[in-house]
Parts: structure tokens; sequence; C-alpha cells
């Protein structure tokens, strides 16, 4: 395999890794600039599978919920505890409505991120319309963030 297919395959699996619940992001970016690719191309992969469940959450976790109630009762237990973790998690979002959504996102530790937020935002009943736009908004801050975690502003804007 050339250089193009190695760069084709971090890239691809830094875009998978993006996808993954609680993960997302945050390991994502780190494992794509450790890994050779540029941190930019790292942040913009990322971000786009970040993204890419958002609205399939919002629209169908519900239905997939009720459905998974119905198979069995391990299912059951393990979708109240998905619920609950969002209702602790959803004070923010009803006090503040988008910027409590578009923090919840943002702030790039255990329990928060995009996965969360449209978890959130299905269980509260919040329109995809209305709720992607912060979502959005806070995986591109969560980003940005991560990404001058990983490399500090010298690598980010000078080199």
């Amino acid at each position: 395999m050339g250089l193009f297919g190695k760069t084709v395959q971090k890239a691809f699996i830094t875009f998978l890794i993006s996808m993954v619940p609680v993960i997302e992001l945050r390991g994502a970016i780190p494992y794509g600039y450790s890994n050779g690719l540029n941190i930019w191309i790292s942040v913009a992969i990322s971000i786009i599978g970040n993204l890419l469940p958002v609205p399939f959450i919002i629209i169908f976790i519900r239905r997939i919920f009720a459905k998974l109630r119905k198979i069995s009762r391990k299912f059951n237990g393990v979708v109240t505890g998905l619920e609950n973790r969002a209702n602790n998690k959803s004070d923010i979002v009803k006090k503040y409505s988008f910027w409590g959504l578009f923090l919840l996102v943002a702030i790039p530790l255990p329990g928060t991120g995009a996965w969360t937020g449209a978890l959130v935002a299905a269980m509260l009943d919040m329109r995809l319309k209305r709720a992607m736009p912060a979502i959005v908004l806070g995986v591109l801050a969560a980003g940005i963030a991560v990404a001058f975690i990983t490399c500090g502003a010298d690598a980010l804007f000078f080199k």
C-alpha cells in the first residue's frame, strides 16, 4: 500500500472513531494527528464523522428504544439507563435551550458530546431543525478545543 493508501486508511479510521459514542472527536482528533494526519484534516474528518449519526439519533432513537424494550428485560434496563443519563444532562438544555445544548456538546469532557446532545434533544422532543444548529456549533467548538489541547497554539497557528 502506497503513501496515499495509508493516508486514506488513517483518515477512514479517524472518521470511524469519531462516530463511536463516548470517544467521538475527543479520541479521533488525537488519533489522526498522532498517526501523521495534518491536525486540520483530523479535525475536519472528525467533525464530519461525529455529526453523521446525530440526525438519525434525534429522529429515530425513541422508536429504537421502544422496540428494544419489547425485545428483552436486559435491553429495557439499558434503555432506562440511557434515558436516565439523558435526563440527568437535560437540565442545562431545559434552562438555556439552544445555548444549553451547545454547551452540553461543546465541552469536551466525558458524558458530553454530540451523541449525548442528540439523545437529550430527542428525549426533550426537540425538532431536528432546532437541535441540529446547536449541536453543529458545539461539535465545531469541541473540535477546535480538542485540536488546541492536542497540539497547542504554536502547532495550530504557526506551523
